[in-house]
């Protein structure tokens, strides 16, 4: 099974959002949170904490990422395992792969016309919302 991630990332005063802006297919020019695959002899913290320096500039020093919950795809053999985390200080983000930009945690995410992940990044960051003070301390 192919096991991918995303990592939902807050500032540090929690009212907003990192997003990236897709410049490839799936997706292409909607916004979705930054992630990856998992690689071989990698464990899923691992992974993840990789993954969002390499496509942010966040280094794991600057963030504490929680492991909050998994969605199994069963018909494309595919895992997405979501991560989340606050940061701890100031940081300027930077990508190549997609554009980056921070939104509002009030922002409207169940808009497809603008998000990707058909409705899932909405309910996602509900899940966080539902309990943000014991999940992003």
């Amino acid at each position: 099974m192919k096991i991918m991630n995303v990592i939902v990332v807050y500032d540090r005063t929690r009212q907003q959002i990192l997003m990236c802006l897709r410049r490839k297919d799936p997706y292409k020019g909607k916004l979705n949170f930054v992630g990856g695959k998992l690689e071989t002899g990698e464990s899923s913290e691992e992974a993840a904490y990789r993954e969002l320096q390499e496509e942010t500039g966040i280094r794991r020093e600057q963030i504490t990422l929680v492991h909050l919950m998994d969605m199994v795809y069963y018909t494309y053999d595919m895992k997405l395992e979501i991560f989340t985390g606050r940061l701890k200080e100031e940081v300027t983000v930077s990508g190549e792969e997609n554009d980056l930009l921070w939104l509002d945690a009030d922002e409207n995410f169940e808009d497809m016309n603008r998000f990707a992940g058909e409705g899932n990044i909405a309910h996602i960051i509900e899940m966080i919302r539902d309990d943000i003070d014991n999940i992003l301390k």
